[in-house]
C-alpha cells in the first residue's frame, strides 16, 4: 500500500467532519448520494481501492472478497459489529479488518433503556393520541394504563460493554438485574450491579419481566430466541432488541405476541433490514425504531475518527488499534 494518499472508498455518507478529514489525508472516494452501493459498485470498489470503508448495511462476503484486487489491504468497517464482513475470508486473502468499538456503548444503552420504558408504559401509543388529527378527550382513571418497571426483573442476554451499560441504567430505575453470558462477569461488576448470573438461558427467560438482547450476532446466536424459547417467557413479559435482528426469529415473535405468550416488544433492529416483517407492523404493543441505537452526532463522529486512526496506523506500517481477527464462533 502506498504510504501517501491511498485510494479509500467509503460506501455511505459519513458526518461532514469525518469526510473532510478523510479527503485531507487520503485519496477518498465518497458516496455523495448516500444510496447503498449495488453489488456491482462494491465489486468495482474492492477491485480499485487500497482501503474499503463499509457500513453494517454492506455485505462483504467471501465472494466479494475473492474479487478484490491485489491492492486492497484494509477493510476499515464503520461500525462495531463485523457480522457484515467475512473476516475469515479477508484474513485468508491477506486483508486486514478493523472496526470501531467502544464509542457507541452509551448511546445504544440509552436507546435500550428508552425501549425498556416505552413498551410497558405505552409511551408511543400515548404520543399518537395527541396529534393534529386527534382530539384528546382528557385524563381518565383507567385509560392508557401500562405497567410499572420499578421492582421488575430485567434479563440481559450478553453482558459485554453494552449489556453492562444497560444494567447500570436499569439498576438506577429500580430493576433487578439478571444476565446470561458465555461466562460470568467479573465478580466486582456483579457486585456493583447486584447482578444474578444464569448459565441457563432457558431458566432465566422463564423468570424475567423484561428481556434485553445485547449479544453479538454470530452463527451461535442466530435465532437464539426461537419459538421454543419465546414460549418459555411469561405472558406479561416484554422483549427489547437493540443488538442484531437475526438473533430473534421474527415470525416466531409475531406469533408469540398474537397468541398472548408475551406482552410486547421494542425493536431497533430487524432480521432482514431494511425490510421489516409486516406481521410486526401496526401493533400497539410493539415499538419499532429504524436502527438508531448509535444515531447521535457524537457517536457517529467518534466512529469516523476511529476509522481514520485505523487507516492512518495501517498506512504508516503500524498495527491498527482496532484490528479484528477470525473467531471460532
Amino acid at each position: 500500500m502506498p504510504h501517501s494518499k491511498p485510494i479509500v472508498t467509503v460506501t455511505r455518507k459519513l458526518p461532514d467532519i469525518v469526510e473532510t478529514r478523510m479527503r485531507e489525508l487520503f485519496n477518498t472516494h465518497l458516496n455523495i448520494e448516500d444510496v447503498a452501493m449495488s453489488r456491482e459498485a462494491l465489486e468495482q470498489a474492492v477491485a480499485d481501492s487500497h482501503v474499503l470503508v463499509p457500513t453494517v448495511t454492506d455485505r462483504i462476503d467471501a465472494d466479494l472478497i475473492a474479487k478484490a484486487g491485489d491492492d486492497l489491504k484494509l477493510i476499515a468497517n464503520f461500525g462495531a459489529g463485523v457480522d457484515n464482513i467475512d473476516v475469515e475470508a479477508a484474513h485468508a486473502k491477506g486483508i486486514t479488518v478493523t472496526n470501531t468499538p467502544n464509542v457507541l456503548t452509551e448511546d445504544t444503552a440509552d436507546l435500550t433503556m428508552a425501549l425498556i420504558l416505552a413498551v410497558p408504559r405505552r409511551v408511543t401509543e400515548g404520543a399518537q393520541i395527541i396529534t393534529e388529527d386527534n382530539q384528546w378527550q382528557g385524563w381518565a382513571p383507567t385509560w392508557m394504563m401500562g405497567h410499572r418497571i420499578h421492582g421488575k426483573r430485567l434479563g440481559i442476554i450478553g453482558m459485554g460493554r453494552i449489556g453492562q451499560a444497560v444494567a447500570q441504567r436499569a439498576k438506577a430505575f429500580g430493576l433487578s438485574i439478571h444476565y446470561h453470558n458465555r461466562n460470568p462477569a467479573n465478580p466486582a461488576i456483579e457486585e456493583e450491579l447486584e447482578a444474578t448470573y444464569w448459565d441457563s438461558l432457558d431458566q432465566m427467560l422463564a423468570r424475567m419481566d423484561i428481556v434485553s438482547v445485547n449479544c453479538p450476532h454470530t452463527p451461535a446466536t442466530y435465532h437464539l430466541l426461537n419459538a421454543r424459547r419465546l414460549k418459555l417467557m411469561k405472558p406479561e413479559a416484554y422483549i427489547v432488541n437493540t443488538a442484531r435482528g437475526e438473533i430473534i426469529d421474527e415470525v416466531a415473535l409475531s406469533k408469540a405476541i398474537d397468541d398472548g405468550e408475551i406482552a410486547g416488544a421494542g425493536l431497533d433492529v430487524f432480521e432482514n433490514e431494511p425490510a421489516v416483517n409486516p406481521k410486526l407492523l401496526g401493533r400497539p404493543n410493539v415499538v419499532l425504531l429504524p436502527h438508531m441505537g448509535s444515531a447521535t452526532i457524537e457517536s457517529r463522529t467518534e466512529m469516523g475518527e476511529k476509522v481514520v486512526i485505523n487507516i492512518r496506523s495501517f498506512v504508516d506500517g503500524n498495527a491498527p488499534p482496532d484490528r479484528v481477527l477470525p473467531t471460532d464462533d
